[in-house]
Parts: structure tokens; sequence; C-alpha cells
């Protein structure tokens, strides 16, 4: 039997495969496939464990986020989404904060980038981590913003990394918007969900997607740097935006060798000709003097 993958499929495939190791280990399920059934074909939803048939993320590149959402901040204050958008990138992470394992993990992997980036949050783009458990209130997501800056350790970014709750249809709303698929267990008292981040542009629509609980700083920073549309970062990540492609596949940047050989042939002979430039103009000074 012939099996074809696509974008989508192999998506799904790298999920399922993250997430069921975790659910095994969180849910106390037993492995009753073998994980190198994960190397060769895309599982059906019926073969998946129980959890994590419904979970993922669906990605939908561009949709606009419903900004007139309401949520809470971490203070309580009743907020809209429109507040966090207008003027810089955003990262979104989506998490609950009694999450056992898998959320904090995301959280302190997003905080390991996040502190090696030259950007400064607050400055350049903002962070919003959203909870979607309704259960969890703002008294929560204040304590978890208040130990995560302090981690952080930049100043300003309290003014940028906001937590914030919400009720179920908020959550709903949000989560459907950008194709995060989750489930409750009841017996467990937990959630299945996937893990990763997004990237969304100052308008609040979905830019990138990256994957798992480690993000590459390179990655991240050329993700917010096209998500401004240039307006943050260098000519250097300019530059570096032509030798390197985004594979919504994979969730990650990568090097494109034809385009950074244009690159490096145009610098070529731009540096070429400037430097017989230079040399035809000293020739003609020396013979003015002569």
């Amino acid at each position: 039997m012939k099996c074809v993958f696509t974008a989508e499929s192999f998506t799904k495939l790298r999920i399922a495969r993250h997430l069921t190791v975790l659910l095994f280990l969180r849910f106390g399920v037993i492995a009753a496939l073998p994980f190198s059934a994960f190397s060769g074909i895309a599982l059906s939803q019926s073969q998946l464990p129980e959890p994590v048939r419904n979970v993922g993320i669906d990605q939908r590149l561009n949709e606009q986020l419903p900004l007139d959402i309401e949520l809470r901040d971490e203070s309580g204050r009743v907020v809209k989404l429109e507040e966090y958008f207008g003027s810089r990138p955003v990262i979104l992470s989506l998490v609950y904060h009694e999450c056992p394992m898998l959320c904090s993990e995301v959280l302190s992997g997003l905080l390991s980038s996040l502190r090696v980036l030259r950007f400064d949050l607050g400055r350049e783009f903002d962070v919003l981590t959203v909870s979607f458990n309704p259960r969890e209130d703002s008294a929560l997501a204040k304590s978890v913003k208040e130990s995560y800056l302090k981690r952080y350790k930049r100043p300003g970014a309290e003014g940028g990394w906001h937590f914030l709750t919400g009720d179920q249809a908020s959550i709903d709303r949000l989560t459907r918007a950008v194709g995060f698929r989750y489930t409750y267990d009841s017996q467990k008292n937990q959630y299945a969900h996937a893990s990763g981040i997004l990237v969304l542009t100052p308008q609040g629509r979905v830019s990138r997607y990256f994957y798992g609980i480690e993000f590459a700083p390179k990655d991240l920073r050329l993700a917010l740097v096209e998500a401004s549309q240039n307006r943050i970062g260098s000519v250097v990540d300019q530059v570096l935006l032509f030798c390197y492609h985004y594979d919504p596949i994979t969730g990650k940047y990568g090097f494109v060798i034809m385009t950074a050989a244009r690159v490096l042939g145009m610098a070529f002979v731009i540096g070429f000709g400037t430097f017989i430039a230079v040399m035809l103009r000293r020739e003609r000074i020396q013979k003015d003097r002569g």
C-alpha cells in the first residue's frame, strides 16, 4: 500500500508523535503501539490514545484574530485583545498554569529564547500568555507572571509580558481562531494539549507557528522581524530573511542555498565594482598630480 504524505499530514504526524510520548507519561497510558509505528505511516485518529485523539495544532497562517475577545489581565481588569496590538509583533503562548508538566516547559523554553534575544520584551515585541483553563484566575496569573519576570531580568518587561485568563466562551473563540485543539480529561483533571507558540503581526494576524518546548532564538528573531515587516531588527536581519525560508511543516527557518548564493553573488559584484571604481579614481588622481 502506497503512503502519501502532505504538509498537513506530516505536521499532524510530528505533533502526534510528540504528544503521545508525553501523554503516555502524564496519563499513565500503556504503550500499546510500538514507537516504530510513528516513523513510517501517519496514524489514524482511532489508533491514537484516547486523550490525544482530538488534540493538535491546525496551522491557520494569516488568520485574523477576533480582537474584540474579552479576557482578564493579571490585575483582574477586563481587557480586549485589541489593547495588545497595533504597534509591535506579539508572541502568543496558550497554556494553563496548573499543568503538571508540559506548560511550564513551554514557558521555560520561551523564556530561555527571550533571554538570548537582543530584542527587548515590551520594547520591540510583546508576549501574551493566555490560560485555556477557565477555572484559573487573575491571582494565579499574577503570581506566575512575577516568577517569569524575575527570571527574565530586564527592565520594562512587566509592561510587555501579559498573563491573561478568561471564561470558556472567550477561550474557545481564541483557540479556534489559531487552530489550537485540546481536550479535558475529567478522570485525571488534566488537559491534553499540544505544545508550541505563535508569532502574530501587529495587526493580530497569525504569522508563524513554532512547535515543541524549545524555540531557536534565531528562528524567533527572524519571525519577529518578518511579522513586523522589517520595522524592527537590523539590515543584517533583512538580509538573513532572503537567505532563510520559513518551513510550515517543521515550524523552523531553513537555509536556502540558491537564494544565499544570489545574495553573495550580488555582494561580490557590488564589492568588486566598488574596488574597481576606487582603483580607477586613484589612478586618475595620480595622473592629475603627475
